[in-house]
């Protein structure tokens, strides 16, 4: 995604894992970032698997 990387953390977490913007917003700094981390993990392990699934 293109755009404000905190914007797009954000909308990964209301469709994915059924955080709304406004929980997201109010999460301390560290909790926030912690999350973001998660999130790309999570998008990395997804990419792996369908690289090995496509191979």
């Amino acid at each position: 995604m293109q755009g404000d990387a905190e914007l797009n953390y954000a909308y990964y977490a209301l469709h994915e894992l059924k955080i709304t913007p406004q929980q997201f917003a109010r999460m301390p700094r560290r909790e926030k970032a912690v999350l973001m981390a998660f999130i790309d993990l999570r998008v990395q392990e997804r990419e792996r698997l369908l690289r090995e699934w496509l191979a």
